[in-house]
């Protein structure tokens, strides 16, 4: 049994030590919102928080974590109320199809604790998640509102 602190809670899950993060996020513990996309960490849709640095949990085998903290994107509302992030991409109707979103708010959440008033450049450097429909632009716009509230 590997012991995984997920969202704040103690989960003993019975899988091999090179498993990856993700599967066990979603098949073992039941945690789907953390999507699998490319399965090689390119695409991003699989990002979630471990000790609050945003990774790709597709590639990070759950033997690794030790005490390590996850967060995924079902812990961003909090008490009933949605994450500042979650309220701008409805703001501003980031999603279209929206299987990327919540690995690309889990990257957002990230870059706004490291910067909360990040610059072009900074969102260019640290959201390198693919969105296929192409709302870069609403992305972008949704962080600087957050950054700017």
């Amino acid at each position: 049994m590997i012991e995984l602190s997920i969202n704040g809670k103690s989960h003993a899950v019975g899988v091999e030590p090179d498993t990856p993060l993700l599967w066990v996020l979603r098949d073992t513990i039941g945690l789907t919102g953390t999507k699998y996309g490319c399965g090689i960490a390119q695409c991003g849709a699989c990002t979630v928080h471990i000790d609050g640095v945003a990774m790709r949990s597709c590639q990070v085998p759950v033997g690794s974590l030790g005490a390590s903290k996850v967060m995924t994107v079902e812990a961003l509302a909090q008490n009933g109320k949605l994450h500042p992030v979650q309220k701008a991409w409805v703001e501003f109707d980031v999603p279209q199809c929206g299987y990327c979103q919540s690995g690309m708010m889990m990257a957002v959440v990230a870059l706004l604790q490291q910067k909360p008033k990040p610059t072009d450049a900074d969102i260019n450097a640290a959201i390198t998640n693919i969105c296929r429909c192409g709302t870069y632009q609403r992305v972008r716009a949704a962080i600087h509102a957050v950054a700017n509230a």
